[in-house]
């Protein structure tokens, strides 16, 4: 699966940047344009297309409808399209914990719990995702409130990537070939047990009072890359209380 925001709709962590970016005549290859990034997915998928959907300078969504090694599943609903990637081995649970109908594959469930999430925040994010059973991997764009939501499973049976591009972009994808060929060293693996909200930044849902920490990234060249983030057990997060109408998914729990 592919998916690039523009800068406009997702700020990412500074330490996705590779430092070597930065220095006249560091000789390391730069990270592709979006329309280069998508040319390089198709080419990876040639024998068995990938589906797509653009939405203009905003936002770019890709996935092969191949079952190999994880299934992925795309549903787009009032505006809110999700890539799923995996499978919930407690679904027919949260479908009729949520009220939907038997048909509903992993896709569609996590728009829903998304819309209840972001519509009446019963629970907090982190709350929702900790029941979710099974091995996971999800983008979520919601074009009306354009905001960006993904998360990962933390049993790490799915790995995605995330990076970025030339123009500042920000690329995920469950192809590390894809990521490397598209962010050169400005990438790093997304972490397990977390969830990424283009308002509110990166946060454990595993551990949703711990901070997260960038720690430095050098590959087999040895070369400075992207850093990878690990949850900090010695730094706690102040307590966000829920008051108002503003206490949306979004904003319930304990803040970056």
């Amino acid at each position: 699966m592919l998916a690039i925001f523009s800068k406009s709709l997702v700020d990412p962590p500074k330490e996705l940047n590779c430092p070597a970016l930065h220095s006249s005549g560091s000789g390391i290859n730069k990270p592709k344009s979006p329309e280069d990034i998508v040319n390089i997915f198709q080419q990876s998928y040639s024998q068995n297309a990938p589906l797509s959907l653009g939405f203009g300078n905003s936002a770019f969504l890709a996935y092969s409808p191949s079952k190999l090694p994880h299934q992925r599943t795309f549903c787009g609903m009032d505006n809110m399209y999700c890539i799923f990637v995996g499978n919930l081995s407690n679904l027919s649970s949260l479908i009729k914990q949520y009220g939907l109908g038997k048909s509903t594959n992993e896709a569609m469930f996590v728009i829903e719990a998304y819309r209840t999430l972001r519509d009446r925040g019963p629970y907090p994010a982190h709350q929702v995702l900790m029941d979710l059973e099974g091995c996971f991997g999800f983008v979520i764009f919601d074009k009306n409130a354009a905001t960006v939501f993904t998360a990962l499973g933390a049993d790490e049976r799915i790995q995605l990537f995330w990076g970025i591009a030339a123009d500042g972009s920000v690329v995920i994808s469950d192809n590390k070939d894809v990521i490397k060929a598209s962010c050169a060293k400005s990438f790093a693996p997304f972490p397990s047990g977390c969830m990424y909200h283009s308002e509110v930044g990166l946060t454990s849902f595993e551990h949703p009072k711990n901070k997260l920490k960038a720690m430095p990234r050098i590959d087999s060249e040895g070369a400075m890359c992207g850093a990878n983030f690990r949850v900090d057990v010695s730094s706690k997060k102040a307590s966000m209380p829920r008051v108002g109408s503003e206490a949306n998914w979004a904003f319930s729990g304990p803040q970056a």
